[in-house]
Protein backbone atom coordinates (compact mmCIF):
# COMPACT_ATOMS: atom_id res chain seq x y z
CA UNK A 1 0.00 0.00 0.00
CA UNK A 2 1.40 3.37 -1.06
CA UNK A 3 1.49 6.17 1.52
CA UNK A 4 -1.03 8.86 0.60
CA UNK A 5 1.47 11.61 1.40
CA UNK A 6 3.91 10.09 -1.11
CA UNK A 7 1.42 10.33 -4.00
CA UNK A 8 1.69 13.12 -6.52
CA UNK A 9 -1.26 15.51 -6.63
CA UNK A 10 -2.38 14.04 -9.93
CA UNK A 11 -2.23 10.44 -8.62
CA UNK A 12 -4.08 11.50 -5.49
CA UNK A 13 -6.86 13.05 -7.58
CA UNK A 14 -7.17 9.84 -9.61
CA UNK A 15 -7.55 7.83 -6.38
CA UNK A 16 -10.16 10.26 -5.07
CA UNK A 17 -12.16 10.06 -8.30
CA UNK A 18 -11.88 6.28 -8.64
CA UNK A 19 -12.50 4.95 -5.17
CA UNK A 20 -11.84 7.07 -2.10
CA UNK A 21 -13.41 10.52 -1.75
CA UNK A 22 -12.22 10.74 1.86
CA UNK A 23 -8.70 11.26 0.51
CA UNK A 24 -9.79 14.79 -0.46
CA UNK A 25 -8.71 15.73 3.06
CA UNK A 26 -5.14 15.27 1.85
CA UNK A 27 -5.76 17.86 -0.88
CA UNK A 28 -7.03 20.27 1.75
CA UNK A 29 -4.01 19.55 3.93
CA UNK A 30 -1.60 20.19 1.04
CA UNK A 31 -3.19 23.38 -0.25
CA UNK A 32 -5.07 25.20 2.50
CA UNK A 33 -2.18 27.29 3.82
CA UNK A 34 -0.72 27.95 0.36
CA UNK A 35 -4.04 29.14 -1.07
CA UNK A 36 -4.86 31.30 1.95
CA UNK A 37 -1.45 32.96 1.69
CA UNK A 38 -1.93 33.55 -2.05
CA UNK A 39 -5.40 35.06 -1.60
CA UNK A 40 -4.20 37.33 1.24
CA UNK A 41 -1.40 38.55 -1.00
CA UNK A 42 -3.95 39.45 -3.65
CA UNK A 43 -5.48 41.81 -1.14
CA UNK A 44 -8.10 40.07 0.96
CA UNK A 45 -8.34 39.96 4.72
CA UNK A 46 -7.49 36.79 6.62
CA UNK A 47 -11.17 36.05 7.21
CA UNK A 48 -12.05 36.67 3.56
CA UNK A 49 -9.20 34.47 2.38
CA UNK A 50 -10.42 31.61 4.57
CA UNK A 51 -13.90 31.92 3.05
CA UNK A 52 -12.49 32.06 -0.47
CA UNK A 53 -10.35 29.00 0.15
CA UNK A 54 -13.34 27.07 1.52
CA UNK A 55 -15.31 27.98 -1.61
CA UNK A 56 -12.30 26.92 -3.67
CA UNK A 57 -12.23 23.48 -2.05
CA UNK A 58 -15.97 23.05 -2.58
CA UNK A 59 -15.69 23.92 -6.27
CA UNK A 60 -12.58 21.78 -6.62
CA UNK A 61 -14.34 18.76 -5.12
CA UNK A 62 -17.46 19.30 -7.23
CA UNK A 63 -15.43 19.58 -10.44
CA UNK A 64 -12.70 17.04 -9.71
CA UNK A 65 -13.81 14.79 -12.57
CA UNK A 66 -13.23 17.62 -15.04
CA UNK A 67 -9.57 17.96 -14.02
CA UNK A 68 -7.26 17.08 -16.92
CA UNK A 69 -4.41 15.01 -15.48
CA UNK A 70 -2.14 16.06 -18.38
CA UNK A 71 -1.68 19.33 -16.48
CA UNK A 72 -0.49 20.13 -13.00
CA UNK A 73 -3.16 19.97 -10.33
CA UNK A 74 -1.60 22.92 -8.50
CA UNK A 75 -2.20 25.21 -11.50
CA UNK A 76 -5.82 24.08 -11.69
CA UNK A 77 -6.61 24.65 -8.00
CA UNK A 78 -4.76 28.00 -7.96
CA UNK A 79 -6.88 29.05 -10.96
CA UNK A 80 -10.07 28.18 -9.08
CA UNK A 81 -8.86 30.14 -6.03
CA UNK A 82 -7.85 33.07 -8.22
CA UNK A 83 -11.29 33.15 -9.88
CA UNK A 84 -13.06 32.98 -6.53
CA UNK A 85 -11.00 35.90 -5.20
CA UNK A 86 -11.50 38.07 -8.28
CA UNK A 87 -15.23 37.33 -8.24
CA UNK A 88 -15.43 38.42 -4.61
CA UNK A 89 -13.44 41.58 -5.31
CA UNK A 90 -15.76 42.42 -8.21
CA UNK A 91 -18.80 41.71 -6.05
CA UNK A 92 -17.49 44.28 -3.60
CA UNK A 93 -17.43 46.60 -6.65
CA UNK A 94 -13.75 47.40 -6.35
CA UNK A 95 -10.37 45.75 -6.35
CA UNK A 96 -8.87 46.03 -2.93
CA UNK A 97 -5.38 47.40 -2.59
CA UNK A 98 -2.64 44.83 -2.37
CA UNK A 99 -2.03 44.12 1.28
CA UNK A 100 1.00 42.48 2.78
CA UNK A 101 -0.09 43.11 6.36
CA UNK A 102 -1.02 39.51 7.12
CA UNK A 103 1.97 38.26 5.19
CA UNK A 104 4.28 40.64 7.05
CA UNK A 105 3.06 39.37 10.40
CA UNK A 106 3.86 35.83 9.24
CA UNK A 107 7.37 36.53 8.01
CA UNK A 108 8.48 39.33 10.31
CA UNK A 109 10.91 37.79 12.77
CA UNK A 110 10.34 38.45 16.40
CA UNK A 111 13.64 39.46 17.90
CA UNK A 112 14.77 40.61 21.28
CA UNK A 113 16.41 43.66 19.69
CA UNK A 114 13.48 46.10 19.55
CA UNK A 115 15.37 48.74 17.58
CA UNK A 116 16.25 46.22 14.88
CA UNK A 117 12.67 44.94 14.75
CA UNK A 118 11.24 48.47 14.41
CA UNK A 119 13.68 49.25 11.59
CA UNK A 120 12.71 46.06 9.77
CA UNK A 121 9.01 46.84 10.24
CA UNK A 122 9.50 50.33 8.79
CA UNK A 123 11.37 48.95 5.78
CA UNK A 124 8.70 46.31 5.18
CA UNK A 125 5.93 48.88 5.66
CA UNK A 126 7.54 51.11 3.03
CA UNK A 127 7.83 48.10 0.71
CA UNK A 128 4.16 47.31 1.29
CA UNK A 129 3.14 50.88 0.40
CA UNK A 130 5.19 50.82 -2.78
CA UNK A 131 3.80 47.44 -3.84
CA UNK A 132 0.25 48.68 -3.27
CA UNK A 133 0.81 51.19 -6.09
CA UNK A 134 1.30 48.44 -8.69
CA UNK A 135 -1.55 47.55 -11.04
CA UNK A 136 -3.33 44.32 -10.04
CA UNK A 137 -2.32 42.49 -13.24
CA UNK A 138 1.33 43.13 -12.36
CA UNK A 139 0.93 42.25 -8.69
CA UNK A 140 -0.65 38.91 -9.62
CA UNK A 141 2.34 37.93 -11.73
CA UNK A 142 4.87 39.13 -9.14
CA UNK A 143 3.12 37.23 -6.35
CA UNK A 144 2.86 33.99 -8.31
CA UNK A 145 6.42 34.16 -9.62
CA UNK A 146 8.39 35.48 -6.66
CA UNK A 147 6.29 34.59 -3.63
CA UNK A 148 4.55 31.39 -4.77
CA UNK A 149 7.52 30.11 -6.84
CA UNK A 150 5.40 29.32 -9.88
CA UNK A 151 6.93 28.89 -13.31
CA UNK A 152 5.78 30.90 -16.36
CA UNK A 153 3.75 27.97 -17.71
CA UNK A 154 1.88 27.53 -14.41
CA UNK A 155 1.22 31.27 -14.12
CA UNK A 156 -0.09 31.18 -17.68
CA UNK A 157 -2.60 28.47 -16.75
CA UNK A 158 -3.61 30.14 -13.48
CA UNK A 159 -4.22 33.57 -15.01
CA UNK A 160 -5.38 32.19 -18.40
CA UNK A 161 -2.95 34.33 -20.33
CA UNK A 162 -0.27 33.28 -22.85
CA UNK A 163 3.13 32.36 -21.44
CA UNK A 164 4.67 35.23 -23.40
CA UNK A 165 2.27 37.64 -21.66
CA UNK A 166 3.51 36.37 -18.30
CA UNK A 167 7.05 37.39 -19.25
CA UNK A 168 5.90 40.77 -20.55
CA UNK A 169 3.86 41.50 -17.42
CA UNK A 170 6.74 40.44 -15.19
CA UNK A 171 9.12 42.73 -17.07
CA UNK A 172 6.63 45.63 -16.90
CA UNK A 173 5.95 44.96 -13.22
CA UNK A 174 9.66 45.17 -12.44
CA UNK A 175 9.96 48.40 -14.46
CA UNK A 176 6.89 49.94 -12.80
CA UNK A 177 8.12 48.91 -9.36
CA UNK A 178 11.55 50.39 -10.06
CA UNK A 179 9.91 53.68 -11.06
CA UNK A 180 7.79 53.66 -7.90
CA UNK A 181 10.91 53.09 -5.79
CA UNK A 182 12.87 55.94 -7.39
CA UNK A 183 13.25 58.87 -5.00
CA UNK A 184 11.10 61.84 -5.97
CA UNK A 185 13.22 64.86 -6.83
Amino acid sequence: MVQVSALSDEALVEKIISDDQELFGEVVKRYQDKLERYIRRLGSSTEQSQDIVQDTFIKTFQNLKSFNSKYKFSSWIYRIAHNEAINLFKKESKYQKFSFSDWLSEVLPSSSNVEEEVTEKLDLEQLKKKLSKLDLKYKEVLILYYLEDKKYKEISRILKIPTSTVGIRLKRAKKQFKEICQPQS
